[in-house]
Order: structure tokens, then sequence, then C-alpha cells
């Protein structure tokens, strides 16, 4: 196991904060730092889903995840425009009976620095509040998160809500959580799922230029 991945999922967070920064510095490509921890926190979750962890375990690893994301901030806007010119508009959340935001921050984030205007609506966000958003934003694409299988079905409910308002031609809708698989994407009705953060967001910058 990569030795970033080991220490964050053994919760040791002095040694992972000091391993990032290390590897930032040394010029390692902060996305790819990221994406390992973000393999980490999908870890502990499964540990959490096995009952071999618990909430505590949960709010530290997405707290280191949080802290890891601040140093590696300037390292990704180092590798972007000195100017930030928005390419388009998302609104993401967490959907209606999950409360878990490590996911759907790391995408927020890295959809913000490669140039979206991002409305984050928060956690355990009922289909209306997203509908609502679509009509206040007016975005390209709708970002829909998920870390427990018990809420799948608030996927398919958003997407239909989405959908019922009339407003289904004009978003596309993309949906992620370390569990969620194209069968589930499939099942909700969404146009895709990104198998992590910088999948989703190249998802996002697909659409908005074919649009």
């Amino acid at each position: 196991m990569n030795d970033l991945i080991e220490t964050l999922v053994g919760m040791k967070e002095q040694d992972t904060l000091n391993l990032a920064e290390k590897m930032l510095n040394e010029g390692r490509d902060p996305l790819r730092v990221l994406e390992m921890c973000r393999q980490a926190v999908e870890l502990v979750g499964k540990q959490f889903e096995l009952g071999k962890y618990f909430l505590p375990e949960l709010i530290m690893a997405g707290e280191m995840l949080k802290k890891i994301s601040t140093l590696a901030e300037p390292f990704i806007k180092q590798d972007a425009s000195a100017a930030v010119q928005r390419i388009g508009t998302v609104v993401i959340g967490s959907v209606k009976g999950d409360i878990h935001d490590i996911g759907k921050d790391m995408v927020a984030f890295l959809l913000d620095v490669n140039g979206f205007e991002v409305h984050d609506l928060g956690v355990d966000v009922p289909p209306a509040e997203f509908v609502a958003a679509i009509h206040k934003f007016q975005p390209q694409v709708v970002g829909m998160s998920a870390l427990l299988t018990t809420v799948f079905d608030s996927f398919k409910e958003t997407v239909e809500a989405i959908e019922d308002a009339g407003l289904g031609d004009r978003v596309r809708i993309m949906i992620g959580g370390g569990t969620v698989t194209d069968e589930v994407r499939e099942y909700s009705g969404a146009d895709a799922y990104g198998e992590d953060a910088v999948a989703a967001v190249n998802l996002a910058k697909g659409w908005v230029k074919a649009a």
C-alpha cells in the first residue's frame, strides 16, 4: 500500500500531513496526491461500513483530506493560468439522507480550480433544493454525491424531480461516491458517474465544451 494511503487509513494525522507536504514540495503531481488521499478516505469508508471504524475516524479522515487540499491548492493553481476564466457553472450536493461531504468537497474544489463556478448546496439535500438551485444558478452540470448505499433512491428521486420540473434538457447530471457504479447510474437515470474527482472534472469539461 502507498505510504500516504497507509498513514491516512492508519489515522496517523501528523505523519500523513508531513508526507503529503513533502510530496508536494518535491514536485509530485498535486492532483495525484489528492487522488491517493481520496482512495485512502474510500478505504476508511469501507472500514466504517464493516463496523471496524466509527464516526470519529470518518470525521478525522475528512479533516486530514481538507488540510491536504489546502496544502495542495497553491500547487494546483501554479499549474493553472493566472487568471481563471470561468468556463461553466455547476451545482453540487450530497443527496437527501447522506451527510458525507469528503468526496463532494474534493470535486467542488477541483471544479473551482479548473475554471467552473461552483454552487455547493451542502449535504442531505432534498430534490426540491436541487431543482430550485437549477432555476437560480442556471448551471450546465449538476453533481450529486452519496457514500451510503441506502440512499441510492435519492439519486433516482432527484433526477426525476429535475425532469418533472422540465429541466432535464437544460442540464447534464453526474453522480459519484465511493460506492457508486455504472449500474447505480443506470438505475438513477443520471447521465454519467464519475469514478473519482478527476473523472468528474473531465466529465464536466467535456459537457461544457460540447454545449
